[in-house]
């Protein structure tokens, strides 16, 4: 069965798809005119703060809030006893909207407090104190595992689960497990020549983003809950409000603001839910913007892994068995994973042809910042360990690193990780660019190394639908319920429609709108939006064309069938009858009889069990310089190659594949969130390093494009290509250009200078 998505690019597609595009949403992001969150504000406004607990496992003895309750100004002071048992999350729903008899993390939200001003509400929270009860911290996820370890969840069976039923686990403080096998590992490895077993280690990472988390929520007279949001997805959040509430879904409505930067971790509300308690207890609109302390200090981080890589391999250096075993710390809440099994991201592919290969991983509850999901959520950990052992592996058996990684790489109709069958799988092709595009081989100068690492990463799917409305005019208008938190997706919308079409850009105008009035879009995320959002609007597109080509058929009178739509107008297959779209839109209007014109696109891009799937196959090389004295080093040059399908927006993909390097770059060498029996030590950006314009090396670009791939017009994923392979290449070249190996992130000049000496 043909898809919507194989529709073949057209002339115009070509010729527009090849220049920049114009941001739909540029001039009023540029003017300033862009309204996010923290610019709403509704009449007789609250605000809200919050009281962080200051303990990392503690019981709440007692919360007094009398002197707060007594302010001049102070309109509401709530406890996690005052709302009762609720619980928020993604998919699990194990954190309270206030703590209620403990906490579980040095900064969790004790109480909450409504206030005429934000500086009322600081002094209202300031005057609440609280009596603690010390309890045993677990900081260490083997030790959670411990069977005397204490439980920190002791009655699970309270948190709603979104889904059928929530596994039952070995330990009761793990999160989520999961083990995604392919072929016979044991006997893989009974049957390799050598086998080899490295441990590698990942910190906690803070997403970085420019706007921090904001929330304005209100209750309007009929009951209906009102919420502005930097949620990515809207209808996730309201069924979260409903799970939490208990209340109908019916009864919230998310409306569309800008999102200044996600990176995946605003997935998650935090929030959101003692803002509806304090608007509920006061009646009046409640809104709260955090601080960056805040923000780095209780939101959820990219978690902290412990990965160990076990390579079962030939004597010829052919790959037989891999089994790859993370251990996650997922901190004290689960909340901000949304995958069922509740771990931190998808299952991480490995782009090379393994007969027998398994992945196990697994959360684990710990006393410390909840983790959650960022950009390609589990792949920065999984790749860094795996690429970095195949370094290793392939110089223990004496092959050149880039050879081995050829020998090994898989081809098209070899399977994946998860049992699917590889599309269109250019990985050596990749590799091929790389070694002519970095000189690979050529000798390199003492104290210089270079470094390559291998990657490929899923292509998002899921479901979602739209409306096209088509105006008397022969204008259209897209109407969305995905959110643009800066990726393009409204252009991207906007160049599809155009281009399958035939038509100016300037005669598409793309809106978001509120949950209440468009249809339902799973939200931003998963490297899947390119690919199911325009799915769904070539479906509307589908249905509108079908309509106006009957339509200029019986303005010509002609037979059924008999004009079709080529370049902007109806025309039959001799050329001597056209009819114009203005026209042809013009009587499709009237026939309506005053009615909208609105075609509900759908699209279903979600993967059967098994189903060959098209990847995102790309690789970095990286040449490095290292000080043996003092374990100073410089990134001279950097090589990255994808296989990228069509591109629809030039300027935004390499926007995207520039932001990815960049964050990349920032966890491979600066950031790391220092975690100290619980407690956060670098709470500031000041402290917390982000890669700056001066911190980039070169970066050499090579894309390999082409029409094959699940998006309109065989598009594939970008925004999360190249964040992971980055780490690997950089500690592969580093241990080239001075013989140690750091296993672990981030590569800083002290850890190096410190390998060094022990190598000595």
């Amino acid at each position: 069965m043909t898809s919507i998505l194989d529709r073949p690019r057209t002339a115009s597609a070509t010729d527009l798809f090849g220049t920049d595009e114009f941001r739909v949403d540029g001039n009023i992001k540029t003017s300033g005119q862009a309204k996010y969150t923290s610019d709403f504000a509704m009449p007789g406004m609250l605000w809200a703060d919050f009281l962080p607990g200051t303990m990392a496992h503690a019981k709440i003895v007692s919360i007094d809030t009398a002197a707060a309750r007594a302010m001049k100004g102070v309109h509401a002071v709530l406890t996690g006893r005052d709302i009762g048992d609720h619980y928020f999350g993604r998919r699990l729903c194990d954190w309270p909207v206030l703590s209620i008899d403990r906490v579980r993390f040095i900064g969790e939200f004790v109480a909450a407090v409504a206030a005429e001003t934000p500086q009322i509400a600081q002094a209202a929270i300031a005057a609440i104190t609280v009596e603690y009860e010390e309890l045993p911290g677990l900081f260490d996820t083997e030790e959670a595992l411990l069977p005397d370890a204490p439980v920190l969840h002791e009655h699970p069976e309270k948190y709603p689960f979104m889904f059928p039923k929530r596994p039952q686990h070995a330990h009761p403080n793990i999160q989520g497990y999961g083990n995604t096998t392919i072929g016979d590992v044991a006997a893989g490895f009974a049957q390799a020549d050598r086998v080899f077993e490295h441990t590698f280690t990942t910190p906690r990472y803070h997403g970085g983003y420019l706007e921090p988390r904001a929330a304005l929520v209100w209750i309007d007279d009929a009951g209906l809950v009102h919420i502005i949001s930097t949620n990515k997805s809207p209808f996730s959040l309201r069924e979260q409000f409903a799970v939490t509430t208990g209340l109908p879904q019916e009864k919230f409505v998310v409306h569309p603001s800008y999102i200044g930067g996600d990176f995946g971790a605003k997935g998650l509300s935090i929030e959101e839910f003692p803002c509806y308690y304090l608007a509920a207890a006061t009646g009046r609109p409640v809104k709260f913007v955090r601080n960056y302390i805040d923000d780095i200090r209780s939101t959820n981080v990219r978690h902290a892994s412990k990965i160990t890589v076990r390579t079962g391999v030939s004597k010829e250096g052919k790959v037989i068995a891999l089994h790859v075993n993370a251990l996650f710390d997922g901190g004290a809440y689960a909340a901000g994973k949304v995958i069922p099994t509740i771990l931190p991201g998808p299952e991480t592919k490995f782009p090379y042809g393994i007969p027998n290969q398994s992945l196990e991983r697994t959360a684990v509850y710990t006393n410390s910042v909840p983790g959650g999901f960022m950009r390609a959520p589990g792949d920065i950990q999984c790749v860094f360990a795996a690429e970095s052992a195949m370094d290793l592996v392939a110089r223990e058996l004496g092959i050149e690193p880039l050879e081995f990684r050829m020998l090994n790489c898989a081809r098209e109709g070899e399977l994946d990780v998860e049992g699917h069958t590889y599309l269109a799988a250019r990985g050596a092709e990749v590799l091929d660019v790389l070694k002519r595009e970095s000189k690979w081989g050529t000798p390199l100068p003492a104290g210089k190394g270079r470094g390559v690492a291998f990657a490929v990463r899923h292509i998002g799917a899921g479901k979602t639908s739209l409306n096209l409305v088509l105006k008397p005019s022969g204008d259209l208008e897209v109407q969305t319920g995905t959110t643009e938190q800066g990726m393009g997706i409204l252009t991207l919308l906007n160049r599809i429609v155009a281009a399958d079409l035939g038509l100016d850009l300037g005669r598409i105008r793309v809106g978001r709108g509120g949950t209440d009035v468009v249809p339902f879009d799973p939200g931003v995320g998963a490297s899947r939006t390119t690919h199911i959002v325009g799915g769904a609007v070539l479906d509307a597109t589908r249905q509108l064309r079908a309509d106006l080509e009957a339509t200029a058929c019986e303005l010509a009178k002609l037979p059924a069938g008999a004009l079709q739509l080529r370049g902007g107008a109806f025309v039959s297959a001799d050329g001597k009858t056209s009819i114009t779209w203005d026209a042809a839109a013009a009587k499709l209007a009237a026939s309506r009889a005053g009615e909208p014109v609105i075609y509900t696109g759908t699209f279903d891009g979600q993967p059967h069990h098994g189903d060959p799937q098209y990847n995102n196959f790309n690789g970095y090389v990286v040449d490095v310089t290292v000080d043996r004295e003092t374990g100073a080093f410089t990134i001279d040059d950097v090589f990255f190659c994808v296989d990228a399908g069509t591109i629809i927006n030039p300027t935004a993909h390499r926007g995207q594949i520039d932001g990815g390097f960049v964050m990349g770059l920032g966890h491979a060498v600066t950031e790391e969130l220092i975690v100290e029996e619980g407690r956060i030590a670098n709470l500031t950006f000041a402290d917390y390093k982000l890669p700056c314009q001066r911190d980039m090396p070169p970066l050499h670009v090579h894309i390999l494009e082409s029409d094959r791939g699940p998006g309109p017009f065989g598009a594939r994923a970008v925004g999360e290509v190249n964040t992971s392979a980055f780490g690997p290449a950089l500690a592969n070249a580093v241990h080239a250009a001075c013989g140690v190996r750091l296993t672990q992130l981030p590569i800083t000049a002290e850890r190096i200078y410190e390998a060094l000496k022990r190598k000595q």
